[in-house]
């Protein structure tokens, strides 16, 4: 498949493991008759707005952390343990870890070499590692973890706190508190098992497991089974209200700060989470985690929320004064729409926000507040249309181009396409690429199919123009 991006007809962008056709490259036989070529892996992922973001050579399986936090220190220590495969031959490959000191390094239960070079670790194993075959590097490391300052985008990573910290932040954030793969297009699954002092809480991502006690320090164990980027992954410490139930068989964990009201806003809003997933399961398809819940975060400093996996966290600023429904049904929408599926580079970000936000407008009509073609129509009027969707640049990941004009974009593509066509792509294209990632031009030929016709022109002046696109 190929488009028209800003002018120019160009292929599908690959990264590291992925086809042009989205197809995963073939893996040789570790014992194909050719000599090993060990080479350093990349030390980045390829992306065309961070090219250092993520690194190549290798595809990440699962990360097992387990973690120790003080927080009247400010100090975790940590062991994780990385499975991958070697997408080529390799010598040496890198991880990303920013702020953080390593001790002993194995790859395959041999002592192996890590050198640190700004916020990358450099493995070098015993022996080379063969194109195709599986490997385990097992990383201890320790230190205050600290966040990381994007020029552009601001800060994310770990953000320490009076009783506790958290980790969270876009798009990295996940290399500040364990080394990492970390670029979207490599997900994994993911488990932690991190002791705090007792009395105090930790909340991560996914199925909640057994939690300990002994010696005045709680160990909490969350488990993710489904893969996540990286910058999904969160552990939230500190002073919280977790209630725990179940739906559709599944857990539901929810956490409040003890700073904010028992019954406020924030948790009035938490409250309903269940409630708007199952709204959104009637448009996008059934629900794709194996577990709900969502965690509030009374601090200054994140004025945001972000779809971390199967547990957004909303920054308390949504809640102060009533319960914001609205931003819940962002947040959970991206359970299919940027968690799900991921993207594969950050150029195509309008996936994951233009979709979130239109999910937004679906809710909205739900609750009676404004159609869905009444919030296009305000939106649309006065709109500045300079910067392109498809193309944002990386300054703009976050601004109105990708999340309004995206869901726009969204509403157009329902009225040239008709709504029978636009409700089966939104529920098809999270199960054809579930667990996944995807690009801009695989959701142009899905939606292609679904249509039944050619939409060049539609999305080449919806997602890559820069005047304003006729009313559909």
């Amino acid at each position: 498949m190929r488009v028209r991006i800003a002018g120019v007809v160009v292929a599908v962008l690959a990264l590291a493991g992925c086809s042009t056709d989205d197809e995963p490259r073939p893996v040789p036989s570790a014992s194909a008759a050719v000599a090993p070529s060990f080479a350093p892996g990349a030390e980045g992922a390829g992306d065309p707005y961070f090219p250092t973001y993520g690194n190549g050579g290798y595809d990440v399986a699962g990360y097992d952390l387990k973690l120790r936090y003080d927080p009247a220190k400010g100090r975790l220590q940590g062991t994780a343990t990385i499975t991958a495969g070697a997408t080529q031959d390799l010598s040496d490959f890198h991880l990303d870890l920013a702020h953080l000191t390593t001790g002993k390094v194995t790859v395959d239960g041999r002592p192996a070499t890590a050198k640190a070079e700004k916020n990358e670790l450099i493995v070098t194993p015993a022996a080379g590692i063969v194109h195709g075959q599986r490997f385990t590097v097992v990383v201890e490391y320790a230190g205050e973890p600290k966040p990381l300052t994007n020029d552009a985008l601001g800060v994310g990573g770990w953000l320490r706190t009076a009783d506790g910290g958290f980790a969270l932040g876009q798009p990295e954030s996940a290399s500040t508190w364990f080394p990492v793969n970390d670029h979207p297009s490599d997900k994994a699954t993911f488990a932690l098992a991190i002791t705090v002092p007792a009395g105090v809480e930790a909340i991560g991502n996914g199925v909640p497991g057994p939690r300990t006690t002994a010696d005045g320090w709680t160990t909490w164990t969350w488990t993710e089974s489904k893969p996540m980027a990286s910058y999904l992954a969160t552990v939230v410490i500190g002073q919280y209200r977790v209630q725990t139930s179940t739906h559709d068989g599944k857990p539901v964990v929810t956490a409040i700060p003890e700073s904010l009201p028992a019954n406020g806003p924030a948790a009035k809003a938490m409250a309903r989470t269940t409630e708007i997933a199952d709204f959104l399961a009637t448009r996008f398809g059934p629900y794709p985690f194996d577990a709900y819940g969502g965690v509030v975060i009374d601090d200054n400093r994140v004025g945001y929320a972000l779809e971390t996996q199967s547990r957004p966290v909303y920054g308390n600023v949504f809640f102060r004064t009533r319960p914001d429904a609205t931003v819940v049904a962002h947040e959970l929408a991206h359970q299919w729409y940027g968690d799900s599926v991921s993207l594969d580079r950050w150029q195509d970000i309008w996936l994951n926000e233009g979709f979130a936000t239109y999910a937004e407008w679906l809710w909205q009509e739900h609750e009676g507040e404004q159609t869905a073609q009444q919030a296009f129509d305000r939106t649309y009027e006065g709109f500045d249309w300079k910067v392109p969707t498809g193309d944002p640049g990386p300054g703009r990941l976050f601004g109105e181009a990708v999340y309004q004009r995206g869901a726009m974009t969204v509403h157009a593509l329902r009225k040239t396409i008709g709504d029978a066509a636009f409700f089966e792509l939104l529920r098809s294209w999270p199960q054809s690429h579930s667990d996944g990632n995807a690009t801009t031009v695989t959701f142009i030929s899905d939606a292609e199919r679904a249509a039944g016709r050619d939409l060049g022109d539609f999305f080449e002046a919806w997602l890559f123009g820069t005047t304003a696109p006729p009313r559909p």
